[in-house]
């Protein structure tokens, strides 16, 4: 038995790869196939953009598949979610659609969009929103670059964004938050009833979340004479609980601890001043809790 699994093809696809690789899963992909290769014999993989991919899960296509949930909104598929897995393509956050006008425009709030024109690739989802304000637009679907057609080609737009960057360069300001999104893991119905397929998936889901857990954290390992050990551990951050072990000599203890990677350049001089010895940082791929 196999498990038919989704991954995004596009923006996402780099960062799915990744988190697969900390997770466990070595994912092998190339601009010739739609197919790529997967270290477990169990898994079979599918390149799906994103857009579409709630849609072959719900049907059946595949057995499970990662995408926004931006896009299992848009078009409305009933399917399990398994996981949120909380990262994107730039940062490991949620990203946010949001209704955007030019500098200039007079317009305040989504009532002031009556009548307009809207462009977006978030077509459903931005007309059940207008329905919520009582608001009556026409949207239309935008093939891309949707930052350039206002003032000219639409009056406003609803777009995808992390920062907020890329608007602001092409002169616009956001208006309201449409909705937020996040990276998730869908299983389709029937493949998450059958027992064997459904174990899989939650195996798959404890090791993304490990490695999602491990993102930006660090392990640091370190010795230090007993007389030194509350001036070490008074220079590590606050609700920290490090382990603590003796060493074969009684007078020295081992302390291990994970920490923020931002951090560690700060602590680790100060955790030497406080008389640590045998400072070690590794890197981590997963944090199971």
């Amino acid at each position: 038995m196999k498990l038919k699994l989704g991954i995004p093809k596009g923006s996402l696809e780099n960062a799915t790869v990744d988190l697969f690789r900390k997770a466990g899963f070595n994912i092998s992909t190339s601009s010739r196939s739609y197919f790529p290769a997967i270290d477990d014999p169990e898994i079979e993989c599918m390149l799906i953009r994103a857009q579409e991919m709630a849609r072959y899960v719900e049907d059946g296509v595949l057995d499970a598949g990662l995408t926004g949930r931006d896009w299992v909104i848009e078009n409305d598929s009933d399917v399990v979610t398994v996981a949120d897995l909380i990262y994107a393509k730039q940062s490991f956050g949620k990203v946010r659609w949001v209704l955007a006008v030019p500098d200039a425009s007079p317009v305040q709030s989504v009532k002031d969009l009556e009548g307009k024109i809207i462009a977006t690739e978030l077509v459903g989802a931005t007309r059940r929103y207008l329905a919520q304000h009582g608001v009556t637009a026409k949207v239309e679907f935008s093939w891309g670059a949707t930052e350039v057609k206002p003032p000219e080609l639409a009056d406003a737009i609803v777009e995808v964004t992390e920062t907020g960057s890329s608007l602001r360069a092409n002169k616009l300001r956001i208006v309201e938050t449409v909705m937020e999104s996040n990276t998730q893991l869908v299983a389709n119905k029937d493949a998450w009833a059958d027992p064997w397929k459904k174990q899989k998936l939650e195996d798959m889901r404890m090791l993304l979340e490990g490695a999602i857990n491990a993102l930006g954290k660090v392990g640091l390992m370190l010795n230090v004479h007993k007389d030194s050990l509350a001036a070490v551990l008074g220079a590590l951050p606050a609700l920290k609980n490090p382990t603590i072990s003796h060493l074969s000599d009684g007078e020295w203890l081992a302390v291990n601890t994970i920490l923020d990677e931002s951090t560690v350049r700060t602590i680790i001089p100060r955790l030497k001043a406080a008389g640590a010895q045998g400072i070690v940082e590794y890197p981590l791929n997963k944090i199971v809790m």
